[in-house]
């Protein structure tokens, strides 16, 4: 990911897709305040509208531009998770951020924990990651596979090593913790 890293940047700053290797599987990702770009790999992944995607971010802070003020508890509770493979759900009933909630009312965040991918994260600010692939069809492991699944659709494609295993998911709501994907 290294050798690509300026011009990944550009091409996610200025609107585009790529598709990269994360800490969990492959994904397809843009800028999350970008709502035609997020609109688009809606499109590409043939995903259910009302289907929410993962933000990852660099920093608990960054939850802020999603209109939610972590106090000191959640950023204790998320210090358990973060930084690592787990994706946490927050509410958030910000009618500003709908395209990325699809009407839930929460969305996901993940703080990476490969440094040069919150580097990226840094540089771009918070993208969607949702898997590499079509809606319903296993996640593609490299990039040749997510090439079959999403051609010249994709502006960039980075090669790089990334788990065969999707962020567990857990949703916290005040001081309790559920489970939602193990």
């Amino acid at each position: 990911m290294k050798d690509n890293i300026k011009k990944l940047i550009n091409i996610i700053k200025k609107g585009g897709i790529a598709v990269i290797p994360t800490d969990t599987i492959h994904g397809i990702v843009c800028r999350a305040q970008d709502k035609k770009a997020v609109e688009r790999i809606y499109y590409l992944k043939k995903r259910n509208p009302v289907k929410a995607s993962i933000i990852l971010i660099d920093s608990p802070d960054r939850l802020r531009l999603f209109g939610i003020k972590p106090t000191n508890t959640l950023i204790e509770t998320l210090s358990k998770y973060w930084p690592g493979p787990v994706s946490v759900i927050l509410d958030c009933d910000d009618d500003r951020y709908s395209y990325l909630h699809r009407g839930t009312k929460a969305l996901a965040f993940r703080l990476p924990s490969d440094d040069n991918l919150r580097k990226l994260i840094k540089e771009t600010g918070p993208i969607i990651a949702p898997s590499a692939n079509i809606e319903g069809m296993p996640p593609a492991k490299n990039n040749d596979e997510a090439y079959q699944y999403f051609g010249d659709g994709v502006d960039i494609y980075v090669d790089g090593p990334s788990s065969d295993k999707a962020s567990k998911i857990i949703k916290i709501s005040e001081d309790q913790v559920e489970i939602i994907r193990a």
